[in-house]
């Protein structure tokens, strides 16, 4: 893989993402991705990733501003950089109660990539400032 098409997938994954296209973010994975989320524990397998898309659908509306992204020039890692513009819309369990909160909270992202395709995602987020927002 090469720095431009590690750039292209990650535009594509995040596209996907803004478009609220699961399938469509599905495709960039791997079969075996590992998905570590902020503050969460770790998903493994595409199956682990859709069924995390699928409640965060139902949970969260977000869209990814800003957006910035990063790889190293044999295309192996990636980063990314944005800011989620959100709104909570059903209430997650162990998190304050959704009324349809807004929130912009800065966020990035960690990729390895292998047979063009995405195979760890890592996503930081400070946990704390978007309890305060939804919780004002």
């Amino acid at each position: 893989m090469s720095f431009d098409k590690t750039v292209g997938l990650l535009s594509r994954y995040y596209a996907a993402f803004n478009a609220s296209d699961v399938d469509g973010m599905l495709q960039c994975v791997s079969e075996d991705v590992e998905h570590r989320v902020n503050e969460g524990g770790i998903r493994h397998g595409r199956a682990k990733f859709a069924e995390f898309c699928g409640h965060m659908g139902v949970s969260y509306r977000e869209e990814l501003k800003d957006l910035v992204i990063l790889a190293n020039m044999d295309g192996s890692r990636g980063a990314a950089e944005f800011v989620v513009h959100g709104e909570y819309l059903k209430t997650d369990p162990g998190l304050p109660e959704a009324k349809g909160q807004r929130y912009v909270l800065p966020a990035g992202g960690f990729f390895e990539i292998r047979g063009g395709k995405i195979v760890r995602i890592t996503t930081f987020y400070n946990l704390n400032d978007w309890t305060r927002q939804v919780s004002a």
